[in-house]
């Protein structure tokens, strides 16, 4: 099949590696605004060739966009109006804003809204993984709106990648990645500006880290272009888990405050019961 993907970075640009290697992809065309990306992937082999919008739609089977989330809302809708049966589908990190937008389009039937759970703190082209998505989750959203063929096509897709499938209501899938995914990020954001704002001494920061320090605060590296506009769609439920999060946070400040450390230890060993979860 012949796969266009608009978006030409960390993750459209991994799965054009894998769906090229793979040989699903006869054709891969990129679409990107940004000149250097399209150079890049050019030179790195992601796709065959760049083309404008309209003339990379009209030769797709598949149209895949690879966007930040409020980006990908306009795309989409110029893509559902320009399409005649292609499949298009998405990879964003919030689902509740493009569903509710792609079921009011008179093609949405023809868009499957995925989000495959996998990302570094890399962006652009050369951040491209081959192999990225093996034994990971991939999330299919709303399948009941999307056309049997259409999600017969995605799942295909996702095979190849190597990733399992998990299907999920458009508003459970927002919530839980509030939970296990964006609430990471905004807790590593927050990590690395305490540490920039009290530690003023940089080489301190770079010899003393240690592999613990370095892992948590691994995601504060993201783009923010990237994360704001998942930050803003999904504010609601942020909220909610920030809420939670701050009362865990004072329940280990109150126990340093009073030297109550038998407290301190069953936090630390309720925390351990994660072991359960994450094998």
């Amino acid at each position: 099949m012949n796969i266009t993907i608009i978006g030409l970075g960390l993750i459209g640009g991994s799965m054009a590696l894998v769906l090229k290697e793979k040989g699903l992809a006869k054709k891969v065309v990129g679409v990107d605004n940004n000149l250097i990306h399209q150079q890049k992937a050019l030179e790195l082999g992601l796709v065959d060739e760049i083309l404008e919008m309209k003339e990379a739609i009209a030769c797709a089977d598949v149209v895949i966009i690879a966007i930040p989330v409020n980006a990908a809302e306009k795309v989409l809708e110029t893509v559902l109006n320009t399409i005649d049966r292609q499949v298009v589908m998405d990879v964003g990190s919030t689902k509740n804003t493009i569903c509710a937008m792609a079921a009011g389009n008179k093609n949405g039937h023809r868009f499957v809204s995925t989000h495959p759970m996998w990302g570094t703190e890399y962006s652009g082209p050369e951040a491209a993984v081959r192999g990225a998505f093996e034994n990971k989750a991939v999330v299919i959203c709303n399948k009941g709106n999307s056309d049997t063929d259409a999600v017969m096509v995605v799942e295909k897709i996702y095979k190849t990648l190597g990733m399992h499938i998990v299907y999920m209501d458009a508003g459970a899938h927002d919530l839980h990645a509030a939970y296990v995914s964006h609430i990471s990020h905004i807790t590593s954001f927050a990590l690395a500006n305490t540490v920039l704002e009290k530690e003023r001494e940089e080489d301190a920061i770079f010899e003393l880290a240690s592999g613990g320090f370095e892992s948590t605060v691994r995601l504060a590296k993201s783009n923010s272009a990237m994360w704001v506009p998942i930050f803003m769609q999904n504010r609601e439920n942020l909220l909610d888990v920030l809420n939670e999060h701050i009362t865990q946070l004072r329940k280990f400040k109150s126990c340093l405050e009073k030297e109550n450390y038998d407290y301190l230890l069953e936090l630390i060993e309720h925390a351990n019961d994660i072991k359960r979860v994450l094998k």
